[in-house]
């Protein structure tokens, strides 16, 4: 076995030298935590390293047999999921001292399967919009995007090969394009959501952020027992459509630009359809945008009534108006936005083929500079509305070389449509 690794192996890379001995868990572990202390001092994605119990765990592996999909893969943990023994401040100083006593369920998953937990990744305040510490590996002075801020930039840095996010509005999308690499927002509720810190009920999802769409994959089977691996085809493995959506207006002139060329790129090819997104329902999306956002400030003050009785001084002024906003709304608003959350969602799933993947845009832009935020969501929160899985792809880059994903997007369940399609266009494009 080799003792050390010189560049910063990807998961299935990782979990390949392992499994042919090439490689031990231990290796593999020293290396990121050595590469961590080199580049954090920078980057300030972690909360906290736990490189003790990392390398306790590694050992473990390395004497034992194999413990499944993901034996010896490190993984991040954003801070707003229980991990046993390590902090879960959500990126509060209202939890400044809380150190979880359990694992969220999606994190035992992951022990289970054989993943090291190497720490736990920055987040903005309870996954909402206050930036945290963290700076974008991927574009000096500019905002990582948030709320998985940490998880996304951690993986760009190579610091980590595998990360959780969570997406509520564009919290994994967002950071994937602003970063350079792979987000993954699969479709609501499938990979299990307990024990990590909620913020809008109805949209809270549980995803991943990799270097590869094959290491997303990868680590999604492992965790939901599905076969999502792509085949590496030739051509688009299904139908590929394109949708600017309505968020379309919101889109930033370094977006315009680069998407117009890759709309000419991509259309010159037959697998493009005109409409992947019929026009009557399209027009029925018109309200998605300020749908969501009342919806997810509602839940957003009932998720966090405890901390806003019991520390309204540490929340931030942006969080207490979210939360001022949601406690306003009228009984008879809340209704009808409930009726019609489900009345969009149920005309999702008949509208929509069951096979129908398009592509929009990931973000507004590149990276906003980091002191104005983290981004517009925008072009993600129909789709974070809706429950529809979403896959991030660092395709397009404004003339500065700042990244600026493609957002693939399927129906809901196409997670295997979603991932074959992000994998095609990652071949065909880089």
């Amino acid at each position: 076995m080799t003792g050390a690794v010189e560049r910063p192996l990807g998961a299935l890379e990782t979990r390949t030298a392992i499994a042919e001995g090439r490689l031990s868990a231990e290796a593999a572990t020293e290396a990121l935590i050595e590469r961590i202390a080199a580049l954090e001092p920078e980057t300030e994605a972690w909360v906290a390293v736990d490189a003790d119990g990392a390398r306790a765990g590694a050992r473990v592996l390395d004497r034992g047999p194999e413990r499944g999909a993901l034996h010896g893969v490190a993984i991040g943990v954003k801070d707003i999921f229980a991990a046993n023994g390590l902090p879960w401040r959500c990126g509060s100083p209202i939890w400044a001292n809380r150190i979880a006593t359990f694992d969220a369920a999606s994190v035992a998953m992951a022990r289970a399967a054989g993943a090291i937990v190497l720490g736990k990744t920055e987040t903005t305040e309870f996954a909402s919009y206050k930036p945290c510490r963290t700076r974008n590996p991927a574009a000096p002075g500019r905002t990582p995007g948030g709320s998985s801020s940490g998880s996304a930039a951690a993986v760009m840095s190579g610091m980590v090969p595998l990360a959780f996010g969570t997406q509520t509005s564009g919290s994994i999308i967002r950071p994937a394009s602003f970063c350079g690499v792979v987000g993954y927002k699969p479709s609501f509720d499938l990979i299990a959501g307990s024990g990590v810190a909620p913020l809008a009920r109805s949209f809270d999802t549980v995803g991943l952020f990799a270097r590869s769409v094959a290491d997303i994959a990868f680590a999604a089977g492992a965790l939901t027992g599905l076969d999502l691996a792509p085949e590496n085809a030739a051509t688009p493995p299904c139908p590929v459509g394109l949708f600017r959506s309505a968020a379309w207006e919101f889109a930033e002139p370094d977006l315009m630009a680069v998407w117009e060329t890759f709309e000419a790129d991509m259309s010159a090819s037959p697998a493009i359809l005109s409409q992947p997104v019929p026009a009557h329902f399209a027009d029925e999306l018109e309200g998605a945008l300020d749908l969501h956002a009342r919806i997810m400030a509602v839940e957003t003050a009932e998720a966090l009534a405890h901390e806003a009785a019991i520390a309204p001084e540490l929340l931030s002024e942006g969080l207490v108006r979210e939360i001022a906003a949601g406690r306003a709304l009228s009984s008879a608003r809340r209704h009808t936005d409930r009726l019609s959350l489900h009345r969009l969602r149920a005309r999702a799933l008949d509208c929509l083929d069951r096979q129908a993947v398009w592509l929009t845009p990931s973000a507004c832009g590149a990276a906003p500079d980091w002191n104005s935020g983290t981004g517009n969501p925008a072009f993600n929160r129909t789709w974070s509305l809706l429950g529809l899985p979403a896959c991030s792809v660092p395709l397009l880059a404004d003339p500065a070389g700042r990244p600026i994903g493609v957002q693939v997007v399927g129906a809901m369940g196409n997670d295997a449509g979603v991932l074959a399609v992000a994998d095609w266009l990652r071949r065909h494009f880089t």
